[in-house]
């Protein structure tokens, strides 16, 4: 009986410690609580070129990208980093970062839609990343 049953908990465990790794959550992943405003590409949101971001990154519309505050930088929160917002469904890249006024805030990119941003509002949320 012993032989069955403790490979069957090491698979179990396995599959668990695989699924918490993919989905974030406290213990495997570092987060903390922001403000969450949204932004778009538009000339009087950025410095003159709206679909170009901070480290040269071109954005669409209809990308999943985010820009973090600088102060977020030294926490791992680079380019490229993938980022869970409490509340989205699905993961966002850091692919532009904000103005040194800012701090503990991440900004999702919203394209062209103003109307959406807007009603998007600011909030708090806690976000994950590793």
């Amino acid at each position: 009986m012993k032989r069955v049953l403790i490979p069957l908990f090491a698979a179990c465990l396995l599959i668990l410690l695989g699924y918490a790794m993919i989905r974030p959550n406290r213990v495997f992943w570092d987060s903390m609580e922001v403000t969450v405003t949204a932004y778009n590409s538009t000339r009087a949101q950025t410095d003159g070129t709206p679909h170009r971001a901070a480290w040269n990154n071109r954005l669409k519309p209809g990308m999943k990208a985010v820009a973090v505050s600088r102060d977020l930088l030294k926490l791992g929160l680079d380019n490229g980093t993938e980022v869970w917002i409490e509340g989205f469904d699905s993961p966002y890249r850091v692919m532009d970062k904000m103005n040194r006024r800012y701090e503990r805030r991440i900004d999702v990119y919203f394209g062209k839609d103003v109307k959406a941003a807007r009603e998007f509002g600011h909030r708090k949320a806690r976000i994950y990343w590793r």
